[in-house]
Parts: C-alpha cells; structure tokens; sequence
C-alpha cells in the first residue's frame, strides 16, 4: 500500500567548506582485489572512502574501510589509513592497488567537488 506525503522545501542546498567529510562507497567485481593480512587473503567487494577538506583545505583521502571475505568465506572488515603518523601527507606503506580504490572513490564522488590525484602524481 502506498501512501502520499505532503512534502515541500526551500533554500539552495550548499556544502560547507569547514570540516567536511565524503564517504564514497565503491563496490568492487569479485576477484579484482585481494588484500593480506596475517598471511589471510581476503576478497574484497566493497571500500567506503573517507575523504575531508579540513579549513577548505584540499580534499585528501583519509582512510577506506574495507569490506571482504576471508579464506573462511566470512566476512571481515579492515581499515586502512592513508595519512602519515603527522597527518600532512600520505602514508608511505599503502599499496598502489588500494590508491586505485580511491581515485576510483574520487571519480564517483566527482559531482561533490572533489578533486583528488594520488599521492605523487598531483
């Protein structure tokens, strides 16, 4: 059964440039990323990409949170920060693959304003 709802709205929406935050779900063709952790494959099929522009600052990519299906077939979660330990730049152990998923994330979220390029190729 469906119901009306007597909705109306005013203003112009806008984003704050202050403290603000995107998260960008991806979800990924099975067998296209495998993550090792502990010496475990884990099949990823989906990475929700935190980025932010602290003080219209930049956008940069914070961390992504990982969804996969370990050796076992259940699920796990993993999170990975992609910030360096003084939070000006990016941390220099994370794998290619994973800055893919986030130039992948940034292209989705393209129509928010995000510009992003991976770290050294700006």
């Amino acid at each position: 059964m469906e119901s009306t709802v007597d909705l109306s709205a005013t203003g112009e929406p806008a984003l704050m440039q202050e403290d603000t935050q995107v998260h960008v779900g991806i979800d990924l063709q099975p067998g296209t990323l495998t993550l090792t952790r502990n010496g475990k494959d884990l099949a990823v099929y989906h990475a929700l990409v935190q980025f932010a522009s602290p003080h219209a600052n930049p956008w940069a990519a914070q961390e992504v949170k990982f969804s996969a299906k370990g050796p076992d077939g259940k699920s796990v979660g993993l999170t990975v920060d992609l910030l360096n330990d003084t939070w000006d730049g990016p941390r220099a152990d994370v794998p290619d693959a994973i800055w893919k998923v986030v130039a992948l994330a940034a292209t989705s979220a393209g129509d928010v304003g995000i510009t992003y390029a991976p770290p050294g190729r700006a």
